[in-house]
């Protein structure tokens, strides 16, 4: 009896162990489980990580194809935010605001500057130096790293060859209000876009009261104001208008669909016409910096402003070496107004007070 007790005690203990080692191992599976799920969540939350948010007023037929090589070269995933025509930067600049202590953007893809130097004196911009942008113009960059232009516009006169010909096309930005064009010119309303940053560049380079008699006599000569410059064209292009205030991307875009038109470079005698570049930014304070420096030197690479140059917006290169299309233009090609662009930001307010008053809200 005494054998047989001390045999069923250690058969107990036998199982006991062998229990306690199951549970052990249970355990051992169930812990590597667990860390193989965290492994695999905090894998996924890094590959999440792995994404830029852009703001971009570029049209989106040219910008979002460059955007989508930039993620397949980088694996970075871009969420892009694009606005409307006929507010198109200041949209994109008011929620950039509204958003300073809680940035949703990393990178803003300006198509034009003055309100990105605005953004700058707001504080919503930080600086970045990428490497692409060693060899940008000294004109083209922020020498405190907070913005670097790229891909260009001219701000041209629009004309239908059908109405009027290019010999009798006015050369000079004051041509446009001469009797002989009364009710035959369009310009899209300049509370927006390029037609905003022409407007302030103007108050800028001839002072308040000389721009403002400027803008009055277009309106005297009855000019056709329109919802953008895109409109402007396809006015000019029916024949409706004979002539416009535009920018060299929408004619070409314009010529390209087999629309009717021509542009002429104003003042080349003179002052020279207005450049206005594409600019590149970082937003302070950005969830992604890392991912937004990259996206922002991929952007400046020369090979990219060649795309821009050969798309059918034909964006005007602000390096001299970058080959064009036939009859589209380098930034060495056109004499270009020497503009201050911190004294157009100066005006930026006033200009804007003037245009509300002038063209209505």
């Amino acid at each position: 009896m005494e054998g047989a007790g001390l045999n069923g005690t250690g058969e107990a203990r036998t199982r006991g162990g062998r229990k306690m080692l199951l549970s052990l191992r249970w355990g051992c599976l169930c812990l590597a489980v667990l860390l193989t799920g965290c492994a695999r969540e905090e894998s996924a939350q890094g590959q999440k990580s792995k994404e830029v948010v852009v703001y971009c007023a570029l049209d989106r037929i040219y910008s979002e194809p460059i955007l989508r090589e930039f993620e397949a070269e980088t694996g970075i995933k871009v969420r892009a935010v694009y606005d409307a025509e006929a507010v198109k930067t200041v949209g994109l600049v008011n929620r950039l605001l509204a958003e300073k202590e809680r940035p949703q953007a990393d990178v803003f893809w300006n198509n034009e500057l003055v309100r990105t130097l605005y953004l700058k004196r707001e504080g919503v911009l930080q600086p970045t130096f990428p490497s692409f942008a060693a060899d940008l113009p000294a004109s083209m960059k922020d020498k405190d790293g907070h913005w670097y232009g790229f891909a260009a516009r001219a701000r041209v006169i629009v004309y239908n060859p059908d109405k009027i010909s290019g010999r009798d096309v006015p050369k000079t930005t004051f041509g446009l209000s001469a009797p002989a064009w009364r009710g035959r010119v369009a310009m899209a309303k300049p509370l927006f876009g390029t037609t905003a940053t022409h407007a302030a560049v103007w108050v800028a380079y001839f002072g308040k009261d000389q721009a403002r008699r400027m803008f009055q006599e277009l309106l005297n000569n009855r000019i056709m104001v329109e919802a953008g410059n895109s409109t402007v064209r396809d006015r000019v292009a029916e024949g409706a208008a004979w002539l416009g205030w535009t920018d060299t991307d929408d004619v070409y875009s314009g010529k390209a669909r087999g629309q009717r038109l021509d542009m002429v470079l104003p003042d080349q005698d003179g002052m020279g016409a207005l450049v206005i570049p594409n600019a590149l930014s970082l937003v302070a304070g950005c969830k992604n910096p890392e991912e937004g420096h990259a996206l922002i030197d991929y952007l400046l690479r020369p090979a990219v402003e060649r795309k821009l140059a050969e798309c059918a917006s034909h964006q005007i290169p602000v390096r001299g070496s970058i080959p064009v299309p036939q009859g589209c233009y380098r930034l060495t090609d056109i004499k270009a107004m020497q503009v201050d662009w911190d004294e157009v930001l100066d005006v930026l307010t006033t200009t804007g007070e003037m245009m509300q008053e002038l063209f209505g809200a």
